[in-house]
């Protein structure tokens, strides 16, 4: 028995092996023995201070000398009902002296409900209970502030935080795991925001792994790794323009998506300096939103944020989180949306990250035939476990809700919708009857949308999903998936390929533009053009087109205004607004520099023109979802590459658009029409300001009594080369 100097109590006698693994950092409860515990009539105080000389507990009314018991483990007595309060002062060799409040003498800073709903699988505030958060606790010495950590590790055997602080050895810092729970929680006073840190994890098979924290919600900037304390002091003042959006139906309003990538539109800038540039640009360009590719931390530049990490970190590559918040805020001054792009449908299997968390499969599938995407050499996630799924759901409300992103474009849908997605012959496990569908990846997109909405009136979700499932973008009650949107993938590959053609030739491929309308209301589509489109080989946008120079930049600019007045909300990559002539390298940027020709600004002033118009004619948009909204002039012209059609708003207002791929014009064209007299040459892709030939109709058309083409009326009119007009009525 151990006697404390001053006092004659007996101090409890503690097993070798228990001293073993306390001392070691290898004990699955370290308060059980660290800290203050109850004893005869008082307290007997444990610290573990390996290579001390002499270890003091400092309380309010005395010093008590600790007793080394073995290996850096010290205890002594002290007489009292009150739980003691007290700092520990450790003195080693040379005089060198650390004071410091002991973690083992606090309470969890994670309570009961947090562990409940964590094994349910219902937290959506997963992001408030796990993970690094600044926290301070009051006591008779004064306050304590420091940081709580807390981790879900199932399978560790023992969890210890490392970091700066400790110089990355976690002896001193091993964590407690919370019941059955499998959370590990650790609350260590006197450090804070900007403490860099990791988790050391002791395996089944007893090797000590190091991780980042999955619920981190800043890290070091690539290629370093380490997980980072923060807390946010961002005022938000986009409350007009939450509260606006929460009333907003957005099926039934104007959305026009420039999409980027925040590292390559602009080389060199940060989230704060992004603001003042990307701004301006966009106004000027007249797009409702941006979507940014992912933001989420992510190792590998190239791989565009599409293999995530750090899946509640913005990456740090452009600034901190709250610089992020200040971009966010400043677009929504502008009264711009902003669309994010989240992965939860695969990770990479860096050592360091999610891939074995706690040495076994954790956040992925146990079976690789579940758990690997043979294509992309990545993990899939188990949707069926409820911490994995909740760890989803949390991440998706964490963006929409802590940085007042509106709408989340959710990556590859379909890998997750199948289980045979990529995969030859039996190298797949059939669902539980024996179906390709993941029933599980189903389950767990409806609840993430059903959430998502529940929570946050007024945001999008929005499905990259490229097959023919059904309900992809119908409620959940009915048995669909939930999205606001799916991106129209037949849509994007039936019309490249037809303006792909040369104008000669494309009589023969006319159904690829019509073939569209015939379920262009069995989803709610956005028309996407995005960065899938201008890399890998494929070209840019422009490189597409046939043709000389002139011709390439008329079938871009004829091709926008089919886009843009076709049913669907519509989105643009980076670069195509005006007609960049190589593919995308995100290594090298967009080639600002081809604006000082003036056919290349002609196209960036059509793309305003288009936003303008668009945004100003509820034609356009109003009834992007429903049959009413769209009637065909003519949809056969095939032998002259002519398309023409109504939009129409709720109020019964049209707009007639003619779009011609033919390489000549045509006059004296015979055009029908749903009213008589004048019709406004509201657009002309052919005007010369925007790099055209000047063929046209002097602004103004005449419809007669003359009925055509199943209209009451007509028009004649000219239609320029590659080229396409919009006639609105005359008020």
């Amino acid at each position: 028995m151990a006697l404390n100097k001053k006092s004659t109590s007996t101090l409890p006698e503690l097993p070798g092996d228990l001293v073993w693994s306390i001392s070691s950092g290898s004990h699955h409860e370290p308060h059980s023995v660290l800290g203050a515990h109850p004893h005869e009539k008082g307290w007997v105080i444990r610290a573990l201070r390996p290579m001390a000389k002499s270890v003091v507990a400092e309380l309010a009314s005395e010093s008590l000398d600790l007793v080394h018991v073995e290996n850096g483990l010290w205890q002594g007595f002290v007489s009292g009902k009150k739980v003691p309060d007290y700092r520990v002062l450790a003195t080693y060799q040379e005089g060198a002296e650390w004071r410091v409040d002991d973690p083992y003498r606090h309470a969890p800073t994670i309570g009961e409900l947090d562990l409940h709903l964590i094994s349910e699988g219902r937290h959506e505030d997963l992001w408030a209970a796990l993970g690094s958060h600044i926290h301070s606790v009051k006591g008779d010495l004064g306050v304590s502030q420091g940081t709580r950590f807390a981790v879900w590790a199932p399978n560790a055997k023992a969890v210890r935080v490392v970091g700066e602080f400790n110089s990355w050895n976690g002896i001193a810092h091993s964590m407690r795991v919370m019941g059955s729970s499998g959370v590990w929680e650790l609350f260590i006073p006197s450090i804070g925001v900007g403490t860099k840190y990791k988790y050391e994890i002791l395996t089944r098979d007893n090797s000590w792994i190091t991780k980042i924290d999955p619920l981190a919600q800043q890290t070091e900037v690539p290629p370093s790794t380490a997980s980072i304390v923060t807390q946010s002091h961002h005022k938000w003042s986009d409350k007009s323009w939450l509260e606006a959006r929460s009333k907003r139906d957005a099926l039934k309003s104007p959305m026009s998506i420039y999409e980027l990538h925040a590292g390559s539109w602009r080389q060199g800038l940060d989230y704060r300096t992004m603001a003042d540039e990307l701004i301006p640009y966009v106004i000027e360009l007249g797009f409702t939103h941006v979507e940014f590719m992912p933001l989420a931390e992510h190792p590998y530049a190239p791989s565009w944020g599409y293999q995530v990490t750090g899946y509640y970190a913005p990456t740090s590559r452009f600034g901190s989180p709250d610089d992020l918040k200040y971009l966010i805020d400043r677009l929504h001054e502008a009264n711009i949306g902003v669309i994010l792009d989240w992965v939860p449908a695969h990770f990479p299997k860096d050592e360091w990250a999610l891939a074995k968390f706690d040495g076994q499969p954790l956040y992925e599938h146990a079976d690789p035939r579940r758990g690997e995407h043979p294509d992309w050499g990545t993990l899939i996630f188990d949707f069926g476990r409820n911490e994995v799924k909740n760890f989803l759901v949390a991440n998706a409300l964490y963006w929409l809700e802590e940085f007042h992103i509106d709408g989340l474009r959710v990556d590859a849908v379909a890998s997750m919708l199948y289980l045979d997605y990529s995969r030859e012959g039996n190298n797949w496990l059939p669902n539980q009857y024996g179906g390709r569908e993941n029933l599980d990846a189903i389950a767990f997109m409806q609840e993430v949308n059903a959430t998502a909405y529940r929570r946050n009136p007024g945001i999008m979700m929005i499905a990259e999903e490229s097959t023919s499932w059904g309900g992809v973008s119908s409620p959940t009650d009915g048995g669909g998936l939930g999205y606001g949107f799916k991106w129209n993938m037949g849509w994007m590959n039936d019309s490249l390929q037809y303006i792909e053609k040369d104008p000669a030739y494309r009589k023969y491929h006319h159904g690829e533009l019509t073939f569209s309308m015939l379920y262009a209301y069995d989803e709610k589509f956005v028309l996407p053009i995005s960065h899938d489109e201008v890399v890998h080989g494929k070209g840019s946008l422009l490189a597409k087109m046939p043709g000389d120079r002139w011709q390439q930049l008329a079938n871009v600019r004829a091709y926008l205004a089919f886009m843009w007045a076709h049913p669907g909300k519509q989105l643009l990559f980076m670069g195509s607004e005006f007609g960049q002539q190589s593919e995308w390298n995100q290594e090298r940027g967009l080639e600002w520099w081809i604006l000082d020709q003036p056919s290349h600004r002609g196209l960036q002033s059509l793309v305003a023109e288009l936003n303008k118009l668009y945004v100003a004619n509820p034609s356009m948009w109003q009834l992007d979802h429903h049959h009413t909204g769209f009637t065909w002039i003519d949809g056969g012209n095939a032998d002259q590459n002519l398309l023409s059609f109504i939009r129409w708003d709720e109020a019964g207002n049209p707009i007639a658009v003619v779009i011609n791929f033919a390489g000549h014009p045509y006059h004296d064209f015979k055009l029908g029409l749903p009213s008589a007299g004048h019709w406004d040459e509201i657009l002309n892709t052919d005007a010369e300001t925007f790099g055209g030939s000047g063929v046209g109709n002097f602004g103004r058309v005449e419809a007669n009594g003359e009925g055509s083409h199943g209209q009451p009326h007509s028009a004649t009119i000219s239609v320029p080369p590659l080229g396409a007009v919009w006639f609105k009525p005359s008020k």
